[in-house]
């Protein structure tokens, strides 16, 4: 397990470098970020492609991040990943954003340059291949429902399934202030997609999701030790595609109970490589870091 970084190491080479043969230059930023397996996937491939740079994680609180960025750019820093609760924040924080970027409403992966920041999305791209390779099917092959669609990553994945031209789209959240807007802006983007908005105490939720074909969770329900599933008990069943964005656990409540239902599973692990290889290639093009970071990953199961 790569070590821990705080908000406060950002302020010196000396408290990022000390005992380490190649300076940190790559990070992930969250809060929590303990658990992240991005440093054991990044490094091995620029140790592989020689590379002179560590890529370390860094827990920074909310509200905070620009001011993190500051840090790393003037640290020399070529670039970073976000992860939750930060990629609203991230957004907010660039100078130039990638149009898909914009598209998908959030930042995960930031390119410091001589001009500013600049901001681009992996998630949505990344989410694409996941599926893809994990059910053998393409993304617009399935009627989706997404739980936590107002998070990030939920809006990320959301933005991508509406620009992929899925059939149906449930948008599912604790709160419906952030899906209105949400919605409207899926409708203009995908208008073959007939977009539904629901909250978890609805009792529609589970006829939706016994009309979808792939149910996403995308909350951070399941992450933390005591967790449930985010879905009420009902809603799962055979022949059902259940995709959780959490890698770490491996199988969490919900995909334990997605199993029992006779369910077909995947977690997080996927997203987070083809995300990955694409952040890497934002940072240093032309180059194919993903035998190096699969085989990483493989190896860390």
């Amino acid at each position: 397990m790569s070590p821990l970084y705080t908000f406060d190491d950002l302020l010196s080479r000396e408290l990022l470098d000390a005992g380490h043969g190649k300076p940190a230059r790559l990070a992930v930023i969250g809060h929590p970020v303990a658990h992240s397996s991005s440093p054991g996937m990044h490094q091995p491939a620029l140790d592989a492609l020689g590379i002179d740079a560590r890529y370390i994680k860094v827990d920074v609180p909310p509200g905070h991040v620009a001011e993190a960025f500051s840090r790393m750019k003037a640290l020399g820093f070529i670039g970073c990943n976000v992860t939750v609760p930060h990629k609203f924040e991230a957004l907010a924080a660039c100078d130039h954003i990638h149009p898909e970027a914009r598209s998908l409403g959030a930042v995960n992966t930031i390119r410091f340059e001589s001009d500013g920041l600049h901001g681009f999305n992996t998630d949505g791209p990344g989410f694409v291949r996941a599926i893809s390779d994990d059910f053998e099917l393409p993304l617009s092959a399935f009627n989706v429902l997404i739980a936590g669609a107002g998070g990030g990553a939920g809006q990320a994945i959301a933005t991508q399934c509406a620009l992929q031209g899925v059939p149906s789209l449930v948008l599912v959240n604790r709160t419906l202030e952030k899906l209105g807007p949400l919605a409207e802006r899926l409708r203009a983007l995908g208008p073959v997609t007939v977009v539904t908005v629901l909250s978890f105490d609805d009792p529609e939720l589970k006829a939706s999701c016994e009309r979808c074909d792939l149910v996403v969770n995308t909350t951070s329900v399941g992450l933390k030790r005591g967790d449930g599933s985010p879905l009420p008990d009902g809603c799962l069943r055979s022949g059902l595609c259940v995709y959780d964005t959490i890698y770490r656990p491996a199988v969490t409540p919900l995909l334990a109970a997605a199993n029992l239902a006779g369910s077909r599973t995947s977690n997080g692990l996927s997203l987070l490589l083809h995300q990955g290889v694409l952040a890497f290639q934002h940072w240093f093009p032309q180059t194919d870091p993903l035998p190096f970071m699969r085989a990483a990953l493989l190896h860390s199961v």
